[in-house]
């Protein structure tokens, strides 16, 4: 397994999964055998990270320009029906909602109020695309993700852990 060492000014050592990369991130100076042993600790961890990332990309790869704009006019119904909806719910106003192309991210709220989703949201279970239209509109309260943010969110949603879980399923 290839791994990328970035050795920088930090003070603990994170592995991830990006792209079909395996990014070690280590302070200046730790050995190499040190981070190796890390490594193998975590390489159950790496293998499934791999995998999930290459049937996601498959799946996307699949996907034809006709089922890319059906997945935007379901997004734009759906997701716009549960924003109204968990927006009456909560109280909380936002001003616009758009369906995005985002890869990166499932959803995002501007300062300005403006909630934006990805299409690609509409892979993934309704009880995971409720969490993140109730995330976004907490964002309007709290533009961060500190312990006040989570809990107007699990006021809401008790079972958000759960819900956001399924996000990384995939």
């Amino acid at each position: 397994m290839d791994v990328e060492i970035i050795y920088s000014k930090r003070r603990t050592v994170s592995l991830s999964v990006k792209d079909g990369r395996v990014i070690l991130r280590a302070p200046k100076g730790t050995p190499k055998r040190l981070l190796l042993d890390f490594v193998r600790e975590k390489e159950s961890w790496v293998r499934d990270r791999l995998e999930r990332q290459r049937k996601k990309q498959a799946l996307e790869e699949s996907l034809t320009e006709d089922d890319i704009k059906l997945l935007k006019k379901q997004a734009r119904e759906y997701l716009g029906s549960k924003l109204d909806e968990y927006s009456k719910i909560t109280g909380l106003k936002y001003s616009r909602m758009k369906i995005t192309s985002a890869r990166g991210r499932f959803g995002s709220c501007s300062s300005r109020g403006t909630i934006c989703f990805s299409y690609r949201l509409m892979l993934y279970p309704e009880a995971a695309r409720e969490y993140v239209v109730l995330h976004e509109l907490c964002h309007l309260v709290y533009m961060n993700h500190s312990r006040d943010f989570y809990a107007l969110l699990s006021r809401y949603m008790p079972d958000y852990k759960s819900r956001r879980a399924m996000l990384k399923m995939r």
